[in-house]
């Protein structure tokens, strides 16, 4: 049983004896994405790839991936935190320690995933720890989840060449992105779903640096 006072923060990632203790039901989502038609669930078509990608809000993260030619789809949902099939209204406390993420389904022979870190890592801003703009938790921190060693060792690199890329701009900050396989994914809700597609004058949140890079 939780309180309010047992949580410190928003900003501090909850324990397993202070975190939410979700439920066993699995939430409900469309069956197909709203702007391509495609299937939101498995199964996906053969040689797709499939990563977790946090920027802070997930709506305007997840318009820009949708867009980009080789991406089969994309939903959003949680990942990385203790509670079991979270709601956002969970989430938003910081009491779950899931960060919104973006599930990208992507064709590798179309689209490099070092093209998908290159956005990543250029439309948000990495540094900021738990917090993107003025969206303030750990809900909003940025992340990577791989669901492949290459993944992760592609990822790594990713971050480490724009690391590179912030010094030499000038803005030295050590880059915050939590870097990891892959160990739950929840899909939020269904309103949540291609929620700039059905609201186009929604809040995207996305502000990036102003530094590019070449990830190769």
């Amino acid at each position: 049983m939780f309180t309010f006072d047992s949580y410190a923060s928003k900003t501090t990632m909850p324990t397993i004896d202070s975190a939410m203790p979700g439920r066993d039901t699995v939430m409900p989502v469309p069956e197909t994405h709203f702007v391509n038609g495609h299937a939101l669930k498995e199964p996906y078509p053969e040689g797709t790839q499939v990563i977790y990608l946090g920027m802070g809000c997930f709506w305007g993260a997840e318009r820009l991936f949708w867009k980009v030619p080789g991406v089969w789809v994309t939903a959003v949902g949680y990942s990385g935190g203790l509670t079991p099939n979270p709601t956002y209204q969970e989430t938003t406390t910081g009491r779950t320690g899931h960060a919104e993420v973006v599930k990208v389904v992507y064709d590798p022979s179309v689209v490099p995933l070092s093209a998908l870190l290159k956005l990543f890592f250029e439309e948000h801003d990495p540094t900021q720890g738990m917090r993107q703009g003025n969206d303030i938790g750990t809900t909003y921190r940025s992340v990577i989840y791989a669901t492949t060693q290459e993944q992760l060792d592609e990822a790594l690199h990713a971050r480490d060449v724009f690391q590179q890329a912030l010094t030499d701009a000038g803005k030295p900050a050590p880059i915050t992105t939590e870097i990891e396989p892959l160990e739950t994914f929840y899909y939020a809700e269904d309103y949540h779903q291609q929620y700039l597609a059905k609201n186009p004058g929604g809040y995207c949140g996305l502000r990036g640096t102003g530094v590019s890079c070449n990830i190769g």
